[in-house]
């Protein structure tokens, strides 16, 4: 009997240690966290009026670069910008859409040649990407964040 006792009186004294939990600090779980989201990709894309129906991040994103595009050639062609040559190049346009959905240009590759043809065609840019109206910024886990994009921009004109 005094083995039975002795022995629940061990027990009773070193099984507490099973029951308790390790607590991880606030800090230990932000870091982990922190490290298992994709800064790369957003979760949801930002959204022109015709693309916030979309749930799908595949269907968000074709409908806001296909919306871009199509705003930016209809500004450009209500500008009236017309070339004398035949032209095919490329500008590469760096923007930026902030948490409140307001986009800015961040650099602008123009060739030589299309300034020299259109020598307003930063500023008609320029204007066109102000004109643009989206209703929704890019959201990551609930939260708007900012986002960056480069567009590349095909310029194909016939002579006139």
């Amino acid at each position: 009997m005094k083995l039975f006792a002795y022995l629940l009186l061990v027990l009773g004294c070193t099984s507490c240690q099973f029951f308790e939990t390790e607590k991880i600090s606030s800090e230990t779980f932000y870091e982990a966290e922190i490290k298992t989201i994709d800064w790369k990709n957003v979760d949801r894309y930002p959204a022109f009026v015709t693309c916030d129906t979309f749930s799908e991040k595949d269907q968000q994103k074709s409908c806001f670069e296909g919306e871009l595009a199509y705003q930016l050639q209809q500004s450009m062609t209500a500008q009236g910008v017309r070339s004398l040559q035949d032209l095919n190049d490329t500008i590469v346009l760096s923007f930026a859409i902030s948490e409140k959905a307001q986009i800015s240009i961040l650099q602008m590759q123009i060739d030589s040649l299309l300034q020299q043809e259109f020598p307003h065609l930063k500023d008609s840019l320029k204007y066109s990407i102000d004109a643009l109206q989206l209703v929704a910024p890019a959201y990551k886990r609930g939260i708007p964040v900012k986002t960056q994009f480069t567009l590349p921009i095909v310029v194909i004109t016939e002579e006139l």
